[in-house]
């Protein structure tokens, strides 16, 4: 997709809408077409092949719900693999969470595999080019290779080494693979063409040699192969029919296909497609862990980071990541994503889930002082206006309450229409109150206590008379109040496209210094006392919650997911534009 989509007005259907409705995916028409053709028997193959070097991100999501997507789609298999042939960046760790992200996004993969397990494999395909004169072992250091490769306008130079007897050849790689030299000091290249205009047909590196221990296979092997020269023989013995990368590997895809052309084995094709790109988020593993490392976000499971473990703790669900990849189309032209699209798919999907609750986050204690001392009724509140099947719930109302600070202005500017003096407003789910006047910190002067009267005649929020207010405001009867943290989540960068920087200074320089704001004096209304980790809940007027991982019995915390639409922050804000 070129350019910028927004949640106002997608360009795009999500998954279940008409075929005619579908978003853009030139990817399908491929296997369409393949399957007329019956290209491959009919067979439809798909791998998702991760590196364990990181957590997933969202922009990962993208690839996932393609890779299983598109195979479900057309009764096809995917398969699960790692690509784990660089061991001094790889972790159990990430393996693990690799394939929890997966299983949550709602996928299964059919063959779990491991680059590693094709090394010996892989090794044997690298003698057979050594003694069909395609490849040869080269002495150049990494900065000669470089300085032999050339430029995009500049051709390369053949390496010293490059006309290596086959025999010398195959010994000195057996020699590399028996541990015999350091580390860097010689490499296996593939002998192609080092005038070639692709630069990485230009005798590519095909094995370096690396005495680090491997996650599985521990220090049996201290030769690692590239990832050019694993990913399509790993796809080829797999008999992956369709294997789907971002755009960056576009002008690896030759020396993809030549790989499998001198080997003479099961011919997968390279497919590339648009990376997700989206405002105000980095997707890049190398710079989330510089975050991770630097202290900057609590960890890779942080509310703000754009990993899949990170918006699962938020509250993101699957369902709304799976709508948004399917609504967001696949192309060949890299854009950028509007990060309010994203939030727009999650709102709608938890719009019709997630139960309501009441809950005061900057709490403004309210008396009512008509209201009978001692008294409690239980008012009905709707679970889910969305779903008529969730149901009513009760809700302890008193004479004492907690209001918003924001549903509040003694001095009330233009258009604010909550309570204020002498204003009358309706409880959600409650009473008409009218504010009779307040009371006041005598150090500060900061309004302590609204003092209102109700009419007891509206209960459930309608007057006989017929008469009209201008607001509703939600509210939590103090006596039964459960207290709570909750963590106000905004973006972590402030500029739309954080890699744009300052000369001198990283991408760290536009974090968002007030991207979590924790509230730790909330108060919610008692139904939630029982709110389990992972629950996620409208808190009315205010947006979606949802309970984190550091939630137990007795202290509560809540992370917001999204926020929900306010019209007066939009005027006010607009106001103090104005001035």
């Amino acid at each position: 997709m070129n350019g910028k989509m927004s949640a106002s007005n997608p360009q795009t259907a999500a998954p279940g809408a008409p075929a005619e409705a579908r978003p853009s995916n030139f990817i399908r028409d491929i296997i369409l077409d393949d399957l007329k053709t019956n290209k491959h028997a009919g067979r439809v193959q798909t791998r998702f092949p991760p590196e364990p070097n990181g957590y997933l991100h969202i922009g990962h999501a993208k690839a996932i719900c393609l890779d299983f997507g598109l195979a479900d789609e057309f009764g096809g298999h995917t398969n699960l693999r790692f690509d784990d042939t660089n061991p001094s960046k790889e972790e159990t760790e990430y393996v693990d969470s690799i394939m929890e992200d997966v299983k949550w996004l709602g996928f299964h993969w059919d063959g779990l595999f491991y680059a590693s397990d094709y090394f010996e494999q892989l090794y044997e395909w690298a003698v057979q080019l050594i003694k069909a004169g395609k490849a040869y072992v080269c002495d150049l250091s990494a900065d000669e290779i470089r300085e032999y490769r050339g430029t995009l306008t500049k051709p390369g130079k053949d390496s010293p080494y490059r006309n290596r007897a086959v025999e010398e050849n195959l010994g000195l790689f057996e020699r590399m693979k028996a541990g015999e030299f350091p580390d860097g000091s010689r490499t296996l290249r593939a002998k192609i063409d080092m005038a070639s205009p692709n630069l990485n047909m230009r005798d590519p590196v095909m094995y370096r040699i690396l005495h680090a221990s491997h996650h599985r296979t521990g220090d049996k092997w201290c030769i690692y192969p590239m990832y050019d020269y694993a990913h399509g023989q790993s796809d080829s013995i797999e008999r992956v029919t369709h294997s789907m990368c971002t755009l960056e590997f576009e002008d690896h895809r030759p020396l993809y296909n030549w790989f499998i052309q001198q080997l003479g084995i099961f011919p997968s094709q390279q497919i590339e497609f648009d990376r997700l790109n989206l405002t105000h988020t980095l997707l890049s593993k190398r710079k989330l862990l510089q975050l991770v490392q630097e202290g900057h976000v609590s960890g890779w499971d942080d509310p703000r980071m754009p990993t899949l473990c990170g918006i699962r703790r938020r509250g993101y669900t699957p369902e709304a990541i799976r709508n948004f990849c399917g609504a967001i189309g696949v192309s060949k032209t890299n854009g950028s994503i509007e990060l309010a699209m994203l939030e727009h798919f999650v709102r709608e999907d938890l719009n019709k889930r997630a139960p309501r609750a009441m809950a005061v986050l900057r709490p403004l204690k309210v008396v009512i002082d008509n209201y009978p001392e001692g008294q409690v009724e239980e008012l009905e509140a709707v679970n889910n206006p969305e779903d008529p099947a969730a149901g009513m719930r009760k809700v302890p109302f008193s004479r004492v309450l907690y209001i918003e600070q924001d549903d509040f202005r003694e001095d009330p500017p233009k258009q604010y229409h909550r309570l204020s003096p002498g204003r009358e407003v309706r409880l959600r789910a409650g009473y008409f109150i009218t504010c009779t006047g307040v009371v006041k910190d005598e150090r500060t002067g900061e309004v302590v206590e609204v003092r209102c009267t109700y009419d007891p005649a509206t209960r459930s929020g309608n007057a006989p008379d017929g008469r009209k207010v201008k607001a509703t405001i939600h509210w939590v009867s103090a006596a039964h109040a459960v207290d709570a943290e909750v963590g106000i989540y905004d973006n972590l960068f402030t500029k739309e496209d954080p890699s744009q920087t300052d000369e001198g200074k990283d991408f760290t320089s536009n974090l968002n210094p007030n991207s979590l704001e924790v509230l730790s004096h909330c108060k919610l209304e008692p139904s939630l006392a029982s709110a389990a980790v992972g629950g996620r809940y409208q808190f009315e007027r205010l947006g979606y919650f949802c309970v984190d991982l550091d939630s137990v019995p007795g202290k509560l915390v809540f992370n917001r997911t999204v926020a929900l639409k306010d019209t007066w922050a939009k005027i006010e804000k607009g106001q103090r534009g104005k001035g």
